[in-house]
């Protein structure tokens, strides 16, 4: 079946697939490493509280079956290990049903995790990945060559990462129409670089021209992805760079990687194959029938549930990162349609007083990815995701964005959680849990070239009011 597999593309497959295992692999440690504070059983937002109000049609998982921390835990680190086993490149070494149904294991357990993550798991790349799992699993491996339609559909699923992300920027916030919100968006992103400082002092004509370029990636370079080889791939590579100058110039998790990740199966792997000096790869043995069928299926399941996102691109009440469906197939992507012009931080503090007064001494706490310390040089995470820095940022927007997390997250403090203390830099309480803990709000900005140089201090910030008043325990 010529027709259906796209042998110039085996280099192109085995990026895909072993970016992907990478990517996921990162996702289960994160998940495993951070859910008991979050939403494990005496977590912030406890999955059995969850469940018990939420229909399985809403929120389809495993957990549903049973839920322990031991038994999530046991579904992260099993993920983990199937993604290293596919990284490792076992998959290509096993008939490719056993393949698929690898892809799937990894694609139900991540789908589990994320449809009880609640507000933990609200971004817009947790989507991205669960959707590129499950082409992932139609994809193949060595025993058969690339099919043809789950490329395009990668495609498909790259085009609107990007033109979704363009569009809303334009319908957004005018800052995007005339070229200024990179005035703002290096300073006051979620959570700033080692190198957003120098991105945000550029000149501001070179801000310009990079807010311009990144208009041209988006809206116009994706219809590139779709064209005849070689436009397909300087498409492929457009987006590739475009991509890793916003690795570079912050935090964003893993969205950017998976979107390099995505570009590669539009890159012609023949061509990238001869210019990396690499042999010819022999012919993949024919694909057999029920392969075909299964693909020739998930691509008209996509194709039919591609109504949705469509219809909400062309929509002028367009939004972004949404799913229309409980399982996250075909959803719509977008990020930035408005900048903040300010940089608002939630500062915590506590103190071993029990009588609080003038004299009281409060010491912060340190967050590993978000702003605290002034002098601290922001640091790279990404791909790795942050999930309580991430969701800081959001608190200092708005207290509305902490409502549901911030009264436990405190509550923890105090009790000297170990599983809170260990998503922190720096716990000031190292004995004993204090006996207060406040939180202020604080305007952040980066310092001029002057200032670093007199004070070494990267931030300069300023009190603005309280945010949370002094709390303590309910004593009996």
């Amino acid at each position: 079946m010529e027709w259906f597999t796209a042998s110039g593309y085996w280099l192109s497959r085995l990026v895909v697939q072993r970016g992907l295992a990478a990517l996921y692999l990162v996702a289960f440690l994160s998940a495993a490493l951070q859910f008991r504070a979050l939403i494990g059983e005496r977590g912030m937002l406890p999955v059995p509280r969850f469940l018990a109000y939420v229909p399985a049609r809403r929120a389809p998982t495993l957990f549903r079956l049973h839920y322990s921390d031991r038994f999530f835990a046991l579904c992260a680190w099993s993920g983990a290990l199937l993604a290293a086993g596919i990284l490792a490149g076992a998959a290509d070494e096993v008939p490719l049903g056993v393949a698929m149904a690898w892809w799937a294991v990894l694609w139900a357990l991540y789908l589990s995790i994320v449809n009880v993550g609640q507000t933990w798991y609200g971004f817009g790349w947790e989507s991205l990945l669960l959707e590129a799992g499950f082409l992932a699993v139609f994809l193949g491996n060595a025993r058969t060559g690339p099919p043809v339609l789950v490329l395009f559909l990668m495609r498909w699923l790259l085009f609107r990462v990007e033109f979704g992300a363009g569009l809303i920027k334009m319908r957004g916030d005018a800052c995007w129409r005339d070229l200024t919100c990179l005035y703002y968006h290096h300073e006051t992103q979620p959570m700033p670089g080692p190198l957003s400082w120098f991105f945000h002092r550029l000149p501001r004509p070179l801000h310009r021209v990079e807010t311009a370029a990144n208009h041209f990636a988006q809206l116009v370079v994706p219809f590139g992805l779709f064209a005849p080889q070689p436009v397909a791939s300087v498409a492929a590579g457009l987006v590739i760079v475009t991509q890793l100058w916003l690795v570079a110039s912050g935090n964003f998790a893993w969205l950017n990687w998976l979107t390099v990740v995505l570009a590669f199966s539009a890159v012609d792997g023949d061509a990238m194959a001869s210019l990396l000096g690499l042999p010819a790869h022999p012919s993949a043995p024919s694909a057999p029938l029920w392969y075909v069928v299964l693909v020739l299926a998930a691509t008209a399941l996509v194709a039919a549930l591609s109504w949705w996102p469509v219809r909400n691109l062309l929509s002028s009440g367009q939004r972004m990162n949404m799913s229309f469906n409980a399982f996250h197939l075909v959803n719509t992507y977008g990020a930035f349609g408005s900048v903040n012009r300010s940089r608002y931080e939630v500062v915590v503090e506590g103190t071993e007083d029990t009588v609080i007064g003038p004299a009281t001494v409060w010491k912060e706490y340190g967050f590993k990815g978000k702003p605290g310390d002034v002098r601290r040089t922001p640091r790279q995470f990404a791909p790795w995701h942050l999930r309580l820095d991430w969701l800081m940022w959001f608190a200092g927007i708005s207290p509305a964005y902490a409502r549901d997390w911030f009264g436990p997250f405190v509550e923890r403090l105090l009790l000297g959680d170990r599983d809170t203390l260990r998503l922190l830099r720096h716990n000031p309480f190292p004995d004993a849990p204090p006996a207060h803990v406040r939180a202020r709000l604080y305007l952040y900005r980066f310092t001029t070239w002057r200032e670093l140089r007199a004070t070494g201090a990267w931030w300069h910030r300023t009190l603005v009011r309280e945010y949370l008043p002094p709390a303590a325990l309910r004593r009996p």
